[in-house]
């Protein structure tokens, strides 16, 4: 069972740095775009009209796949004082039980994103002349590789395979 969860892990670290790499990409070009219209406003005295929207569509996509690269690399919020004083084996259930609970709201934002885009798709943005369902992919793609992490982490710790967690350089033992 190691040796299939180590293979899902190597094809799931190409998806986290895909996406890590789209969401840097999208950070930059957003990045461009606010300075364009800065200078445009402010130097030319011609404020181009798409520049916002589409800094905000981008921004949706850079936020939504680092949060989800951040499921999987163990930066995610939790609680952790009570950890610090329970056994071993309380610690990992616990864990397990909150990446149950993030792949839970992971799914609520692939399926309720979804539902929303499509009930968005027939109205248009006026600057960018896209469907404002476009905008609500970024949300829905987000919530399905939350989900697909979430259960890696859950998978690796069933193996016996450790789970990277918040505040940690090394992976842990257990």
């Amino acid at each position: 069972m190691q040796a299939r969860m180590l293979k899902v892990a190597r094809v799931l670290g190409v998806v986290s740095r895909i996406s890590l790499w789209i969401s840097a990409t999208g950070l930059v070009l957003m990045t461009a775009f606010i300075a364009w219209q800065v200078f445009g406003r402010f130097v030319l005295n011609n404020s181009p009209t798409w520049t916002e929207p589409a800094s905000l569509l981008l921004m949706g996509w850079f936020i939504f796949l680092g949060a989800a690269v951040g499921i999987r690399e163990g930066y995610h919020l939790s609680f952790d004082v009570l950890l610090y004083v329970i056994p071993l084996k309380a610690k990992s259930v616990l864990r397990t039980v909150s990446d149950l609970v993030v792949a839970g709201f992971g799914f609520g934002m692939a399926w309720y994103g979804a539902d929303l885009a499509m009930k968005t798709w027939d109205s248009t943005m006026p600057s960018l002349g896209l469907p404002d369902g476009v905008s609500l992919i970024a949300l829905s793609c987000g919530g399905v590789l939350i989900v697909v992490f979430s259960t890696e982490r859950i998978a690796r710790r069933m193996a016996g395979l450790p789970t990277a967690h918040f505040g940690e350089t090394e992976l842990p033992k257990d």
